[in-house]
């Protein structure tokens, strides 16, 4: 049975990617701040599902995220879904703080301990959901757009930095456009996609270890 874990799985595309993985048979370690939704998942899959409460921001994030792979036995495959958004047209420097806290801190130190971990366990496959805006900044979510862009050219980067270390570790990129979320709530976005169908989508690009991955 294939290990994976998936980061920021209580809701969203999260959510919906772990029951495609469910249904394919993969067990999976599923952490967010919120454990309720996953707990209700566990009910559904007891044998396939271990739920861990992960606050990606937090000092004892990196060490929750290795206890968590301990308890799965190994993980092929890491998906960061973790992360939020806002509208900030005034540039409200809590939203502005808050949104890099959790787009890059936590997200940098969430992908570094899978990176270190699977560095020394035969390698494995990392990938992120990180956004169109990160590929033309968007003006009312300024460093939204920015953390994204961030999160793109990390994992480009630790892509050279496993290759040229002979680690076998594979990554992809994976961009949706505005997806109908609880991210979103409270935002006026056009367009919106739903749900199911572009977990559906994320699945197939990491099936194929699809580099980069526009949803939209």
């Amino acid at each position: 049975m294939k290990h994976a874990i998936v980061m920021g799985a209580s809701s969203g595309i999260g959510f919906e990617v772990a029951k495609l993985l469910l249904d394919k048979g993969w067990k999976l370690g599923l952490a967010a701040r919120r454990t309720e939704p996953m707990e209700e998942m566990r009910k559904v899959y007891p044998e396939q599902v271990v739920v861990k409460s992960i606050d990606v921001t937090r000092c004892d994030a990196s060490e929750l995220l290795m206890e968590l792979i301990e308890t799965l036995d190994g993980v092929q495959l890491y998906l960061h879904v973790a992360g939020i958004g806002k509208q900030n047209r005034q540039l409200e420097p809590t939203v502005e703080a808050r949104t890099v806290a959790t787009n890059v801190a936590g997200f940098t130190c969430m992908v570094d301990t899978v990176f270190g971990y699977m560095a020394t366990n035969g390698g494995g496959h990392i990938a992120v959901i990180s956004s169109v805006a990160g590929t033309k900044g968007l003006g009312p979510a300024p460093s939204y757009s920015a953390s994204k862009a961030y999160q793109s050219t990390y994992i480009q980067a630790l892509e050279q930095l496993s290759n040229s270390r002979k680690l076998n570790i594979s990554f992809t990129d994976i961009r949706p456009g505005f997806v109908d979320t609880n991210l979103l709530t409270g935002d006026s976005y056009p367009m919106l996609m739903q749900k199911g169908p572009v977990a559906r989508q994320v699945v197939r690009a990491i099936e194929r270890k699809r580099h980069i991955c526009i949803i939209d």
